[in-house]
């Protein structure tokens, strides 16, 4: 089985909340344990919030979220428009921060990381970050889910 949805928001902080659940809502429909379903939840919000507070410092954009679920996996991809990552090797280093100012603890891809089984970050060609999260999800058996 495959099947995929996009959801296109804009960088608002209030945009994050939704993004969160709308990808775990849409991950539901295979059963995943809980334990899954909150990893899921943990690292689109780290990588939204990226998005609004760091591509877009100024201004407001867009961001791209595609998902992807085929038999176990969920592939989540998150893309910005926004002013890019100089350095995204430097990025993911434990308590970096480019907003030490603003109370950012520097640790949203080393969260996500360790909620998902990969991540893979790009500069977009022309400008903009992409990051791209995959998970093998344990399916929960004990739960049933009606078929319309």
């Amino acid at each position: 089985m495959k099947n995929e949805m996009t959801l296109h928001i804009k960088s608002l902080s209030v945009n994050e909340a939704f993004a969160r659940s709308t990808v775990a809502a849409f991950c539901a429909q295979v059963n995943p344990t809980l334990e899954d379903i909150v990893d899921i939840k943990t690292a689109v919000s780290e990588a939204v919030t990226n998005s609004v507070v760091h591509a877009y410092p100024n201004s407001i954009g867009d961001i791209k979220i595609n998902v992807v679920l085929k038999d176990n996996f969920v592939t989540i991809t998150i893309t910005d428009y926004g002013i890019g990552i100089f350095d995204t090797e430097k990025a993911k280093e434990p308590f970096f921060t480019t907003k030490p100012d603003e109370e950012r603890s520097g640790m949203g891809f080393t969260v996500m990381e360790s909620f998902m089984d990969s991540l893979d970050i790009k500069n977009n060609s022309s400008k903009g970050t992409t990051v791209k999260m995959t998970k093998k999800l344990s399916i929960d058996t004990n739960v049933m889910v009606a078929n319309d």
